[in-house]
C-alpha cells in the first residue's frame, strides 16, 4: 500500500533499557500455551502475584479477556486464531518495550504462530511455557461445559476435539499440570526463570537523560 511509505517508525528518549532500570529487572514474555482447562490463567495470575510481591512491573494478556475487546471482532477459525495470536505478539512486544514482564494466557494451538511470535522480538524475550495435561484431565476440570457441547457437536472448531493443538517442540518451560499442584508448578517455574537470569536485578542506570532539542 502507498501510504506505508509515509509510515515511519519514531524512537522514544526513554528506552527500553532506561525502563528495565527503573523497575529494576529486565522485561520478558512469558508465552503460556495449552489445551482449554489446562491451567494457562490461573498458573500465569498466580505467577504475576509473586512477581508482583517482588516488585516487578508485570500484566497478563488472559484469552478470554482480550476477545472482550481487541479480538471481539475475530472467531475461532483458524484463519481467526491466527490473527489473534498476531494481535497479542505485538500488544506483547509492545509491553516489552515498555520494561514490563508480560504473561500471556492462550491455547495458541498452532506452532507456526508461536513461533511468528516469538521472532516478532530478540532471542531471549520470549519464554514458551507448556502447559501439559491429558486431554481427559482437562475435560474433567471443565466448569463451563465446553468440551461436552463441543463433543456433541454444539461449539465448532474447538481445540482438542475438532480443532488441533500442536504441542511446543522445544518450550523453555514445561509444567506437567496434570501431576503437579500450583504450587509445584510456580516453584519449577520460578527455578527455571532464576536459572535462565530473568529474574536478576537490573542496576540503575548511571545517566540520565539528555533532553533533545526541538526546532
Amino acid at each position: 500500500m502507498e501510504y506505508r511509505k509515509n509510515i515511519v517508525w519514531h524512537h522514544s528518549q526513554v528506552s527500553r533499557s532506561h525502563r528495565e532500570s527503573l523497575n529494576g529487572h529486565r522485561s520478558v514474555i512469558l508465552w503460556f500455551t495449552g489445551l482449554s482447562g489446562a491451567g494457562k490463567s490461573t498458573i500465569a495470575h498466580a505467577v504475576e502475584a509473586q512477581l508482583h510481591q517482588r516488585g516487578c512491573s508485570t500484566f497478563v494478556l488472559d484469552g478470554d479477556n482480550i476477545r472482550h475487546g481487541l479480538s471481539k471482532d475475530l472467531g475461532f477459525e483458524d484463519s481467526d486464531r491466527k490473527e489473534n495470536i498476531r494481535r497479542i505478539a505485538e500488544v506483547a512486544k509492545l509491553m516489552l518495550d515498555a520494561g514490563t514482564i508480560t504473561l500471556t494466557a492462550f491455547i495458541s494451538p498452532f506452532r507456526l504462530e508461536r513461533e511468528l511470535a516469538r521472532r516478532t522480538v530478540a532471542e531471549g524475550d520470549f519464554i514458551e511455557i507448556y502447559c501439559n495435561c491429558d486431554l481427559t484431565v482437562c475435560e474433567q476440570r471443565d466448569v463451563k461445559g465446553l468440551y461436552r457441547k463441543a463433543r456433541l457437536g454444539e461449539i465448532a472448531h474447538f481445540t482438542g476435539i475438532s480443532s488441533p493443538y500442536e504441542p511446543p517442540e522445544n518450550p523453555e518451560i514445561v509444567i506437567n499440570t496434570d501431576q503437579m499442584n500450583i504450587e509445584e508448578c510456580l516453584a519449577h517455574i520460578f527455578d527455571r526463570l532464576q536459572k535462565m537470569g530473568i529474574l536478576s536485578p537490573i542496576p540503575v542506570l548511571p545517566k540520565a537523560l539528555k533532553r533533545s532539542s526541538t526546532k
